[in-house]
């Protein structure tokens, strides 16, 4: 039977208005933590359910995941889409995808706008504060992709033996050095590249340093290419394979050759990497395994269980036609 209270009795319990009792309940964010927690206990002894705010009444469920993504036009999306959609059609779900743009603000209110009408969240390279995507997962069942946060079901890579081999392999290939062409400040992914990188080229004798950020997209990478084109470091690795692939465009513009003067690596080991040429070096990622994993765990909490907080995946170095032996120039 539905509670008779109202939203005011919440607000009156919590010592909140009705309006913070309102976002606490269908806006992730938009509150603090303590309040949110606040909110919820006094919904909670009172009986309250949220179908006052808009979701659905009582236990009914819509069979509707949100894959939240920061760019629905990078192809890493669609290999994630791919293994998150067979675990959904297994398991009778929908699987219904929004783009952020690179946005934490458009991705916010997004969330908020379509939460009502899902059973659960897939926060796929997510560009929201640790602390908003606590509050939501108090809130619906979520899992976090290419992510790791705290008390929240996460699944990630491993990117540092991967990190290991690309420096060994620059370092063979007589590369004493090499730049790192940042991606999105907003990024946890990018930190954790940039990280791996430079503790491997830190044990690997190679002097690397970061440069960018860049936009992660091929025009974001072309248009970074002109200001390496006067004095170009001999390697370069990107913070994913669209970046990569328009360095590769934009270096070839200025009159530079790869991997004859500059080699270049990517992330993710997308689509891209091997149609382009010269094909791409880059680090795999294994991205129809993260979308079935954020899948199988997401059903999991929607089961009641609780999974592994935070499981890595492995990835591996794919060496292409990208990198090369280190030309000498004069005066290096």
């Amino acid at each position: 039977m539905q509670s008779r209270h109202t939203i005011y009795d919440v607000a009156a319990l919590a010592g909140v208005s009705s309006s913070t009792v309102s976002r606490a309940l269908a806006r992730p964010g938009q509150v603090s933590a303590a309040t949110a927690e606040r909110v919820r206990r006094a919904a909670e002894q009172l009986g309250y359910r949220a179908a006052a705010v808009g979701a659905p009444a009582g236990p009914a469920r819509t069979g509707i995941v949100l894959l939240v993504t920061a760019d629905i036009g990078n192809s890493f999306v669609f290999e994630i889409l791919r293994g998150a959609e067979e675990v959904a059609a297994a398991a009778d779900l929908t699987v219904a995808v929004i783009d952020s743009h690179e946005s934490g603000t458009r991705e916010r209110e997004l969330v908020e706008r379509m939460l009502p009408l899902a059973d659960a969240v897939v926060l796929a390279s997510s560009r929201l504060p640790d602390a908003a995507i606590r509050i939501l997962a108090k809130q619906k069942a979520t899992v976090v992709l290419n992510h790791a946060v705290r008390d929240v079901a996460s699944v990630s890579t491993d990117y540092r033996p991967a990190a290991r081999d690309m420096v060994a392999h620059l370092r063979e290939l007589g590369h004493d050095s090499a730049a790192y062409l940042a991606g999105p400040a907003a990024s946890w992914a990018d930190g954790a590249r940039w990280r791996a990188l430079l503790d491997a080229a830190r044990a690997g004798g190679v002097a690397l340093h970061r440069v960018g950020p860049a936009a992660p997209t091929v025009e974001g990478g072309a248009r970074f290419a002109g200001t390496l084109a006067g004095r170009p470091p001999t390697a370069v690795v990107t913070f994913n394979d669209q970046l990569a692939v328009g360095l590769v465009q934009g270096l070839g513009a200025a009159g530079l050759a790869v991997p004859g003067d500059v080699s270049v690596a990517g992330f993710d080991d997308s689509v891209l990497a091997g149609l382009v040429l010269p094909t791409l070096t880059s680090v795999a990622t294994p991205l129809a395994s993260m979308g079935r994993t954020a899948l199988r765990t997401a059903v999991t909490l929607l089961g009641g269980t609780v999974p592994t907080p935070v499981e890595e995946m492995p990835a591996e170095l794919v060496v292409r036609d990208s990198t090369g032996p280190r030309r000498r120039r004069a005066g290096l």
